[in-house]
């Protein structure tokens, strides 16, 4: 099959995934996560990515697949009731709404074996919320479409100590590498560098895609030095869990000091007020780059930038705070949740396009 990719970092390409690349990613699902009895999975459309691929797994199950058709949280928590649903998916940006939604407490989310999360980075405070109101069966995976979604996984249990408290200190991370996959850390040199070192993520398994659809250069670069090059940076930690720092696109480098967007974001997340958000990097004559912040605030909040800006220092310190915060009604997002920061830079950069918040 030929897969886009999102989109999100520039123009999309076509991912040629294999018979042998799907079976993989089955066998890797079925190996990590919990599948009792028969499963029934809510899928929200669109099916053509993540949502559509984790069917392959449950079908292998002889499972039933329950298809909704566009997002509507309040709907969600009916068909998951209704269905009695066992697993589903959805991207961080509608968990929170989830969390958010009036209709949750009396939800009946017992059926839920497995609700995995993925497709962009989750807030580890609203994470650590999730397990606790919607139940201990939050499951991470980490993935790309050219090595389709199981890249690392962390199962329900992966996100609980012995003893039964919530591993705060693993929350933010993405889980271990998955069986069948091998993951290393590569300098720019094509090193393969020491654990707790930052480096791009690289990859070998039968996961990984044939190659971009003729594109020969693209192909080519992405599997430098042998290994299939996911353009993250991130970082293997004593225990084998992969940290995820950052987009190598999306690192802000400011003054001299890298910035990783995603580290900022996570301590944008733990303010009351901020319902989802995404940093960028702008152009400033006196630090090269401006760390800045676009907000969306959750209904009937407020916070001003020098209250954000204080809150982030207080936390990361001040190299890392925004030194600009922007309000917005909304952010804007592909069709699978991904926050598209391609769109919130160029908008930054062209005030007239900047919607009031």
């Amino acid at each position: 099959m030929i897969v886009g990719t999102g989109g999100t970092t520039g123009r999309p390409k076509g991912v040629l995934l294999t018979t042998r690349n799907l079976e993989t990613m089955t066998a890797i699902t079925l190996m990590s996560y919990p599948f009792e009895g028969r499963p029934v999975y809510l899928a929200l459309a669109p099916l053509t990515h993540a949502a559509g691929v984790l069917c392959f797994p449950v079908l292998a199950e002889g499972g039933e697949i329950v298809i909704m058709r566009a997002p509507d949280v309040g709907g969600f928590l009916d068909l998951v009731e209704r269905h009695r649903v066992t697993h589903t998916f959805l991207p961080p940006t509608l968990i929170y709404m989830v969390l958010d939604h009036e209709r949750l407490p009396a939800a009946d989310l017992s059926s839920l074996q497995c609700f995995w999360y993925g497709a962009a980075p989750m807030s580890s405070a609203r994470l650590e919320e999730a397990l606790t109101r919607i139940g201990p069966v939050m499951a991470q995976l980490f993935g790309q479409t050219e090595a389709p979604m199981m890249i690392s996984t962390m199962s329900p249990a992966d996100h609980f100590r012995p003893d039964g408290s919530v591993a705060q200190e693993r929350l933010s991370s993405a889980g271990r590498p998955s069986p069948l996959v091998t993951v290393a850390i590569m300098g720019d040199d094509g090193s393969l560098l020491a654990t707790g070192e930052r480096g791009e993520i690289v990859v070998r398994s039968s996961l990984v895609m044939a190659g971009y659809y003729r594109d020969e250069r693209a192909s080519a670069e992405a599997a430098a030095y042998g290994w299939h090059h996911t353009g993250d940076i991130g970082y293997l930690d004593p225990d084998t869990y992969l940290y995820i720092v950052d987009r190598a696109k999306d690192m802000v480098i400011t003054g001299g000091f890298n910035v990783y967007s995603t580290e900022v974001e996570q301590a944008l997340m733990q303010h009351p007020a901020v319902q989802d958000c995404a940093v960028v990097g702008l152009p400033d004559d006196k630090w090269g780059e401006r760390v800045t912040a676009v907000l969306q605030l959750r209904a009937g909040r407020e916070a001003t930038a020098a209250e954000i800006t204080a809150f982030v220092k207080g936390r990361i310190g001040s190299v890392k705070a925004p030194k600009q915060v922007e309000v917005w009604d909304d952010l804007p997002r592909s069709k699978v949740g991904k926050v598209l920061k391609s769109e919130i830079r160029a908008r930054l950069l062209t005030p007239s396009e900047v919607p009031t918040g």
